[in-house]
């Protein structure tokens, strides 16, 4: 999806339509934004920067709050879509996943392009895909006809695709592995390939082993249906403890923040069967507190935080806060796999 949050913001609020917005946290409370659309990026504003230095770079940037209810409601509106048009969905996040779309009679560029129309149609949404032979291309692929758009890239096509892509966009290299293929030298793919296997083994040990293949575009990992995890939480331990209940729920404001963001992204349409608080005191003692059939809400969270603190008073070194999911109803037959 095409800067999903921000958009169903402005589909919402036609008055922001060509207007940088952003959402995420409050200036006043060091939040950071979740994500934004494309008119603020222009600025150099980009998901995960704190709001404070968004509005430095982008003074008329507006910030609008999460709403994770309604993001969740259409995450789960779009699964439910390309669940429609395979079993073999891995879902990355609340708005991308990979489809393995082999066992289809249609050629693959018109299926995007189709379950593309379907999501608009649906959620007034737009999206952009990537078609490849296999998950690095496809993925690498759905970046380059932002927004509302897509390219494919067959077979054919991968080493002429592979030969000038910036090394960054390979899965797993990140800054520190950039910065030193830098120093060797090394910025493209086509660069990184001169490289025998000794070579990378020596220079970035069994990931080298990968790395020879990723840069050719060679990618052997399958697509994998998610599996239901059990629970989803988020935790923080801080430099110097805290004394009151007060601290500790200006703590938890942030933790409630991260939470949320992690579950619609990651579990968006999973029924929640119970919230929970856990504490880890100074003498690294621990005590949880946590209630079936509440809505994961901040006032929730407050309540679970107030029983768990005042079972001692003491100063608290770590604070978690999780959800727990209520497991799946057994199915009676196996979806069929292709």
């Amino acid at each position: 999806m095409d800067c999903f949050y921000a958009a169903i913001e402005v589909r919402d609020r036609p008055s922001l339509r060509g207007k940088p917005v952003g959402v995420g946290g409050a200036r006043e409370r060091r939040g950071v934004l979740t994500t934004c659309n494309y008119e603020a990026r222009k600025f150099g504003v980009h998901s995960a920067m704190p709001t404070f230095m968004a509005l430095q770079r982008c003074p008329q940037l507006i910030v609008l709050p999460t709403r994770f209810d309604v993001y969740r409601r259409e995450a789960a509106v779009i699964r439910a879509i390309l669940h429609g048009v395979t079993p073999l969905l891995e879902p990355l996040s609340l708005d991308e996943a990979y489809l393995d779309v082999t066992a289809r009679p249609e050629p693959a560029g018109e299926l995007a392009a189709k379950i593309r129309k379907m999501i608009f149609n649906r959620t007034k949404l737009t999206s952009s895909a990537g078609i490849g032979p296999n998950k690095l291309i496809a993925k690498i692929a759905s970046g380059s006809n932002k927004p509302n758009g897509q390219l494919e890239v067959t077979p054919a096509q991968v080493a002429d695709f592979m030969v000038n892509l910036p090394v960054r966009q390979i899965w797993g290299i990140g800054e520190k592995t950039e910065r030193k293929l830098q120093d060797l030298g090394i910025a493209t793919c086509g660069e990184l390939q001169r490289l025998s296997r000794p070579e990378l083994v020596d220079l970035f040990g069994k990931f080298g082993l990968e790395l020879y293949d990723l840069c050719r575009g060679i990618d052997d990992r399958p697509v994998e249906p998610d599996r239901p995890r059990k629970s989803l939480s988020t935790e923080e331990t801080f430099p110097a403890d805290l004394a009151s209940l007060e601290q500790c729920e200006q703590k938890l404001e942030e933790l409630f923040e991260d939470l949320m963001a992690d579950l619609a992204q990651k579990e968006s349409a999973r029924d929640i069967r119970k919230i929970f608080v856990k504490l880890k005191f100074h003498d690294f003692t621990r005590t949880t507190a946590e209630r079936a059939g509440l809505e994961p809400t901040l006032p929730a969270f407050r309540s679970l935080l107030s029983e768990a603190f005042s079972r001692t008073g003491k100063a608290v070194r770590l604070i978690g806060l999780g959800v727990g999911f209520a497991e799946p109803a057994p199915a009676d037959t196996q979806m069929p796999l292709f």
